[in-house]
């Protein structure tokens, strides 16, 4: 097995498989986000540059991220492949990646946008003790938290407007990636619209 990538839309539930994959597969998870979060705060070369995008409000550019990956598959544990988490985004992304990684698996988490909206804007913790519950699917209890003093936190990007703004970039720069590795013989594509274990047991058997 090669490297894999994971990819879907904001809210598909990639963390969660994810790390499920990582455990069957024994493959490290690179996200870029950690990667970038860790270069800075170590301060390297590449950690400086990135920095000066991200001060700035910018995008930090392609050609800084794929120095991070290149840094990262040099590293002892990613001589058998890694499963790359959110990245690449884009079509150029892909390319480059391809000529710093051996790609055997491409899997998408499917899950329509009404279902993505639904699952992000219900989302609601409690600011006391950290408990996740959800409107819909995980409520409140009547009682209340188990802590006992409730204290209800919404993250402010968590609003209907954000997340359709999220999916229509999503759609515009990650969702031709599909047919990009389609070409390819590398995409798959699972159900994310029902109980975890049941897409993580499809994703597995894509594995095999």
């Amino acid at each position: 097995m090669g490297s894999i990538v994971l990819f879907g839309p904001p809210g598909a539930g990639k963390g969660t498989q994810a790390q499920r994959i990582m455990e069957h597969s024994g493959l490290p998870q690179v996200s870029t986000g950690d990667m970038l979060r860790a270069a800075v705060k170590a301060g390297s070369k590449v950690g400086v540059e990135a920095k000066r995008y991200m001060d700035e409000g910018a995008l930090v550019p392609d050609s800084v991220i794929l120095a991070l990956i290149k840094e990262r598959m040099l590293e002892p544990d990613a001589s058998g492949g890694v499963m790359f988490d959110g990245f690449p985004r884009t079509i150029p992304q892909a390319e480059s990646l391809s000529e710093l990684a051996e790609i055997s698996h491409v899997l998408a988490i499917d899950v329509p946008d009404e279902r993505i909206v639904e699952r992000i804007c219900g989302r609601v913790a409690c600011g006391n003790c950290g408990a996740v519950y959800h409107d819909s699917f995980n409520p409140v209890p009547s009682s209340g938290c188990t802590c006992g003093k409730y204290d209800e936190k919404r993250r402010a990007d968590d609003n209907e407007t954000t997340v359709r703004k999220r999916l229509e970039a999503y759609h515009q720069q990650t969702a031709p990636l599909a047919a990009w590795y389609t070409a390819r013989g590398l995409f798959h594509s699972v159900d994310g619209d029902r109980d975890i274990p049941a897409i993580t047991a499809d994703l597995l058997a894509l594995l095999e």
